[in-house]
């Protein structure tokens, strides 16, 4: 007989979009004081894309004017779901940002970090990296995190 470890106590939270139930996925998951924020993107509260990209008939980008919008709503969405664990773009402490083209990402990220955790220098380490697809087409950004909690009292 072998021993079955105890269990990790998590807690989840999803958005309630499609993708999460043809994929398989929490869209974050809290273990402890650390919550781990899956890849977010730029979607209303129906899943829609919000700023789409224009593509091309092979399903690829035309070019990324959208990628301020998309930046800006994806973090706003990643702001909203860590507040479902008590929690703010303050907690996070790792973000990495996953872009169909860095250039396009470069010129505007820093003004939209900076409005986004509402600090001239966010105190997180980021991460950016120049992807060759992503889930959705017109899709050019997908930022994942990990975000800690104070601990609290008892612990």
């Amino acid at each position: 007989m072998v021993d079955q470890p105890d269990s990790l106590e998590k807690k989840t939270a999803y958005w309630g979009v499609p993708w999460e139930e043809a994929y398989g996925y929490a869209q974050a998951v809290q273990v402890g004081n650390e919550i781990y924020v899956s890849g977010q993107l730029s979607h209303d509260s129906q899943g829609n894309l919000v700023a789409p990209a224009d593509v091309d008939d092979a399903g690829k980008p035309r070019e990324f004017s959208t990628m301020e919008a998309q930046m800006r709503t994806t973090y706003e969405n990643l702001a909203t779901l860590l507040g479902r664990f008590g929690a703010t773009l303050d907690n996070v402490v790792e973000e990495t940002l996953y872009v169909l083209d860095v250039d396009a990402a470069f010129a505007v990220a820093g003004k939209v970090r900076k409005a986004a955790y509402g600090k001239e220098r966010p105190q997180c380490a980021s991460n950016l990296i120049g992807v060759s697809r992503l889930a959705m087409p017109p899709q050019l950004i997908e930022i994942a995190c990990k975000a800690v909690l104070r601990p609290r009292k008892d612990d």
